[in-house]
């Protein structure tokens, strides 16, 4: 623990054995370090090389670590053997829980120095505890953000002199801190500081005096000193292996999980040490907080730990409560583990609609396109959710990356919907392509423009680039290049601008470009479904070849069943080719092919179905309902009559054939669906004379 004096700095250590149990002083008086010229032979505790303007006040040493001059300082250490020895201390001390609680207000570290220098007894944790604030508050992505007001400042050297000087006699806490904080300030890894901390710190562990907290923070800065592959990192492991699990506090579960995420990556090594940290994680879900929920959940991402189910489980329905709680960073990490295990809670939808559309201009955007994402893969269209988005994106867009711009209009055009501003939110887009089309990957902007000729928001203007053969040999270039995925899109927006953009006189996608069929995802189709309407049409029909299943098409797409007729209107026999007046595409819709819970057809097959009917197809839906019934809409305009014919047929599971309609409810239900057929098909003689007469 270190003591800060009037007169002197003062550390001592409270919380290791009173033998070693220290006092030391340190001359607070230390203006003579900047006014004094440095002796040849200091300490090579650190310097750090920074070039300003006119003067290098700094050395580029090796790794962009940060090395510090210090001047072996004529001062006093007195030793004691527990902080009643010092006489002073008693009447300077400050609580440890007051000095955190202050310390965590101030922002900058020149608050952090002052008040530092305004204490006259501080112990090693705290002392290490202020370093750990420098180096939260100074270190950014692009490292130290004020090396001149850090490095050379007289108290933060002098704590480095007394860290370096009794590094054997810190408790554990202090030591590791420490170490953890000056590796954050790039303090250069061979300096004597922190040579001598580093080798403590070995030796404790090979002493077995090390908690499993101090076992973690010791392997963390392993870790980021020398990587995955340091030695010393097994013997770590081999501690925390045999220690009592059960006994461990949420916070060394969490610690003991980051670990294991960085040092196994598989986790086939430690299996069983993941196995028994699992367990015992399932019986202290209820106490984790929202920060130590999303480690726990990003780690078994990770450590790909997909047998871990009942953890997993208790872990997405405990983050629901703290959704309005976790920051950006833990709630991508807790929907990134909902992706991954692929589950789905109906509460946590509600809550991120909730939390969403009230802290949407708060969030950041890569967050917001998390839980686009997130919607988009689990097929949830949340109005809420989607019109927040969309208005965020209207406010906002011109900060957005490339990235994030996909991420936020993609989900748009997957689940089929456009929000109440679906002008003002595509002209913004169109603004933004306008004048950063060149920015965005190749792939990226094939998605883009893909997802929205989905909703009917035609891209023309950008489609001259798509179809260019440079802009092609590009998509070849990169990763995953013209796979069947990307040349299918390319094939559907050549195919949207021919069949609904007549006036586009822009480049043709070449035939080598295109695919000969859009792929048909094997569960895209309710095989369920499909068979119990073929089973039923075998009833009506009488026979199979009057029609024919999963039926390719010469425009690409992929018909589920299709019926063919003559020009008066017969059935013709699907092999026959000649005399085809008329097709019926019957689209069988399973749950699958709409969103969550709704009945949002996907953007896929809504363009499916709006091609096929510019094609020449009369199209009928057939969609699966609640409580095993089967509803089939025939919506057609009957020949020669003057009303639309609405015709739901529900189809039993004994195949059996029903007729709902609102004006003809009584009638038998069997014959009134033939006669309604009969109409609108003008069904083969064979299936109509043994039940209907002509005489």
């Amino acid at each position: 623990m270190a003591l800060i004096s009037r007169k002197s700095f003062q550390f001592y250590s409270s919380s290791t054995p009173a033998s070693r149990s220290i006092l030391m002083t340190l001359s607070k008086r230390l203006s003579f370090i900047s006014g004094q010229r440095k002796p040849q032979s200091c300490s090579s505790v650190a310097m750090r090389t920074l070039c300003f303007k006119d003067k290098s006040q700094y050395m580029l040493c090796r790794k962009n670590h940060v090395q510090l001059w210090l001047q072996s300082l004529n001062e006093t250490v007195c030793l004691c053997g527990d902080t009643g020895s010092c006489t002073e201390s008693k009447n300077v001390w400050m609580d440890e829980q007051l000095f955190f609680k202050k310390l965590n207000s101030l922002c900058t570290s020149k608050e952090i120095f002052d008040f530092l220098s305004s204490l006259e007894v501080m112990s090693d944790t705290m002392a290490s505890g202020a370093l750990q604030r420098i180096s939260e508050v100074e270190v950014d992505d692009n490292g130290l953000k004020n090396p001149e007001g850090v490095l050379d400042n007289k108290v933060f050297r002098a704590l480095c002199f007394q860290f370096e000087l009794e590094s054997s006699k810190l408790s554990n806490t202090g030591l590791l801190n420490a170490l953890q904080a000056l590796i954050k300030l790039r303090i250069d890894p061979q300096s004597t500081l922190m040579a001598r901390l580093l080798s403590e710190g070995e030796e404790r562990l090979g002493k077995g005096q090390l908690t499993v907290k101090n076992l973690c923070a010791l392997g963390e800065s392993l870790l980021e000193l020398e990587g995955p592959s340091c030695a010393t990192l097994q013997q770590i492991m081999n501690h925390i292996q045999e220690k009592d699990i059960e006994k461990w506090s949420p916070r060394e579960i969490v610690m003991v999980y980051k670990m294991l995420q960085v040092i196994v990556r598989e986790g086939k090594q430690y299996q069983d040490l993941l196995n028994r940290l699992n367990s015992v994680t399932l019986t202290t879900v209820s106490q984790l907080s929202p920060e130590s929920t999303s480690i726990i959940l990003n780690s078994l991402v990770v450590l790909h730990q997909t047998r871990a189910v009942p953890l997993v489980t208790a872990l997405c329905k405990h983050s629901v409560k703290h959704i309005p709680y976790f920051t950006d960073d833990e709630l991508v990490n807790v929907l990134e583990a909902f992706l991954y295990f692929g589950h789905g809670e109906q509460i946590f939808t509600e809550a991120l609609e909730t939390h969403v559309p009230k802290s949407i201009f708060t969030l950041h955007p890569q967050t917001v396109s998390k839980v686009m994402q997130y919607c988009c893969r689990k097929m949830i269209l949340s109005k809420p959710i989607f019109d927040a988005v969309a208005e965020s994106f209207i406010a906002d867009a011109d900060r957005f990356t490339t990235d994030q711009i996909a991420g936020y209009i993609i989900p748009f055009g997957t689940l089929n919907y456009q929000p109440p501003r679906a002008s003002s939110l595509f002209r913004k887009l169109e603004t933004i392509l306008h004048t950063h089309l060149n920015h965005f990957q190749p792939h990226t902007l094939v998605n883009l423009l893909h997802s929205c000729v989905l909703i009917q928001r035609y891209p023309v203007n950008f489609l001259p680039k798509i179809f260019s053969p440079y802009f092609l040999q590009q998509l070849q270039a990169q990763p995953p290049g013209l796979d069947r995925i990307v040349m299918s899109q390319l094939t559907q927006l050549f195919l949207t601008v021919t069949l609904e953009c007549p006036f586009y006189e822009g480049p043709k996608l070449l035939p080598k470009y295109q695919v000969k069929a859009f792929p048909v995802p094997h569960s895209s189709l309710d095989v369920h479904l499909l068979r119990r309407v073929k089973t039923g049409l075998l009833y009506l029909l009488k026979k199979k070849i009057y029609f024919a299943s999963e039926v390719s098409t010469s425009y690409f797409y992929t018909v589920d069943i299709e019926i063919k007729l003559d020009e008066e209107g017969f059935v013709l026999p699907a092999a026959q080719c000649e005399e085809v007046h008329r097709r019926i595409a019957l689209c069988v819709d399973g749950q699958n092919r709409f969103c969550v819970n709704s009945h949002n057809l996907l953007g896929k097959e809504a363009i499916k179905q709006r091609h096929l009917q510019l094609l020449g197809y009369e199209v009928v839906q057939v969609k699966s309902k609640d409580r095993g019934l089967l509803l089939l809409w025939l919506t057609k305009q009957v020949k020669n009559e003057y009303f639309m014919l609405k015709t739901i047929v529900a189809i039993t599971s004994q195949s059996r054939c029903t007729l709902v309609l609102s004006v003809l409810c009584s009638l038998c239900l069997a014959f009134a669906f033939l006669r309604v057929l009969h109409k609108f098909l003008f069904l083969p003689r064979i299936c109509i004379l043994p039940v209907f007469s002509t005489k």
